[in-house]
């Protein structure tokens, strides 16, 4: 049986997974690579590490799985770029996109292009900080350590630099470059003119399905060009579904995603973390996310300890459906009532009107996902004809979220998802036409509906 290989390479988790020819997953190995630092002491992923494991366990893959492996893809976290020499050799570690940076780079870009909110709002990225807008990494390197950036010959997103570990091609595509990189202008569809500007040349983007024929380990592989790991997740629900929808990605952050939602971003939703980045067909994706997972984890440590509650308690609280409908009814809320601290900590809540953890947790939850409500809202457009909207990730298994959220939009379908590894089946899924037979068909979105409470 023919297989496909992927490389889901995240900040936390850095696995190979093999598909078979109806796109199951049939093993999947997880490496272990610790961190380690730059030059300035930073912490940042050990490339050279992840380098060897990938070509190590790829090797493994063909010549041991069993399967017949004909394709190999790749999806990673993104705002990460590599700089390749005139040999085609890396230069420098991998930054972490989390390192602190001068900000006079990103406002000498917003003074010679338009202003900030201009900006922005053709590079369709909120000015987030640090190195994630990835643009701003080659100005950095090229400020931070100008020898090294003088000897550059190429730039690649991470996915494509791990593409080109085995195809030596130097790639681009829509995905890792149209996803808060300020390198993309949205609105004339090509690299923003500050890039040509500085000299800066860059590769055209290829489409996600492109693959290159490779021998590899005595046999032909095709490679594919790789894609960003968000870019990935939303692979299987447009391949998958031929309904309308909108996904909603839950965990840490939480991602609200619109595929079908063509409204240019304005200023303001650029600074509630609202933007657009690109899918496989080219086309922008509104999107806009909460720190939703990070804000429930520190609230209810704050919780667990007034009620003296063990850890897990939340994991095992029902939805009161009655003080849901009381809460539907007034809006009256305890947490929460001036938007998302700062801190994420609400300290203002009155616990002591609570006479159990279970009451405090349902309430908690009722507020919490009202807040994430208003992050799903930046997403829908003015003339909204999407009628599905589909949950994923860690809080689509809390069913007080799920209620609740189900009653805030009674005129959607709401569904929750369960795909093992979706991230890695969309890498798989951009590669397969031609190469398996695996089509539409065979994809499960394992879909189950919600109902509001009556």
């Amino acid at each position: 049986m023919k297989g496909i290989v992927v490389f889901d390479i995240g900040k936390t988790n850095k696995k190979i997974l093999l598909f078979d020819e109806n796109l199951k997953i049939v093993w999947q190995k997880e490496g272990e690579m610790p961190p380690t630092v730059d030059e300035d002491g930073f912490e940042c992923d050990d490339i050279e590490q992840i380098e060897k494991w990938m070509l190590s366990s790829l090797e493994d893959a063909v010549k041991n799985s069993g399967y017949d492996v004909v394709a190999v893809n790749f999806s990673t976290y993104g705002a990460t770029l590599v700089f390749l020499d005139g040999d085609g050799k890396r230069l420098g570690p991998l930054i972490n996109y989390l390192k602190p940076v001068d900000e006079g780079i990103a406002s000498g870009l917003f003074e010679q292009y338009g202003g900030q909110d201009e900006f922005c709002r053709q590079t369709a990225s909120p000015s987030l900080g640090l190195l994630l807008n990835s643009g701003i990494q080659i100005l950095w390197q090229k400020d931070k350590h100008p020898e090294r950036y003088r000897a550059v010959e190429s730039i690649l997103h991470f996915p494509q630099y791990l593409s080109y570990l085995l195809t030596q091609r130097v790639t681009s595509e829509p995905t890792s470059i149209g996803c808060h990189t300020f390198m993309w202008d949205f609105d004339n569809k090509k690299y923003h003119s500050w890039l040509e500007d500085n000299g800066i040349q860059l590769p055209e983007p290829e489409n996600n399905d492109k693959t290159t024929d490779v021998d590899f380990a005595g046999k032909s592989i095709k490679v594919g060009v790789g894609v960003h790991d968000s870019s990935s997740s939303l692979v299987p629900y447009l391949l998958g579904t031929d309904e309308k929808f909108i996904l909603l990605s839950t965990g840490t952050w939480c991602i609200s995603m619109n595929p079908f939602n063509d409204e240019l971003l304005t200023a303001d939703e650029l600074r509630q973390d609202c933007l657009n980045y690109l899918n496989i067909y080219r086309k922008p994706v509104k999107s806009a996310r909460y720190f939703m997972g990070h804000i429930h984890d520190v609230n209810v440590e704050v919780l667990n300890g007034y009620f003296n509650a063990p850890d897990n308690a939340y994991k095992l609280v029902k939805t009161d459906e009655v003080a849901l409908k009381k809460y539907l009814k007034s809006g009256e809320k305890v947490f929460f009532k001036n938007g998302t601290p700062e801190n994420y900590i609400d300290i203002s809540a009155d616990l002591s009107q609570f006479d159990s953890f279970e009451a405090a947790y349902n309430q908690f939850i009722f507020d919490l996902t009202v807040e994430n409500a208003k992050s799903l809202k930046l997403v829908v457009p003015s003339n909204d004809d999407v009628e599905s909207l589909i949950v994923s990730g860690g809080f689509a298994r809390n069913p007080i979220y799920m209620k609740t959220l189900v009653s805030l939009f009674p005129n959607k379908k709401v569904y929750t998802s369960e795909i093992d590894n979706a991230t890695a089946l969309g890498a798989a899924m951009v590669c397969s036409d031609g190469i398996i037979d695996a089509g539409k068909s065979k994809i499960d979105l394992g879909l189950e509906r919600w109902l509001p409470v009556e």
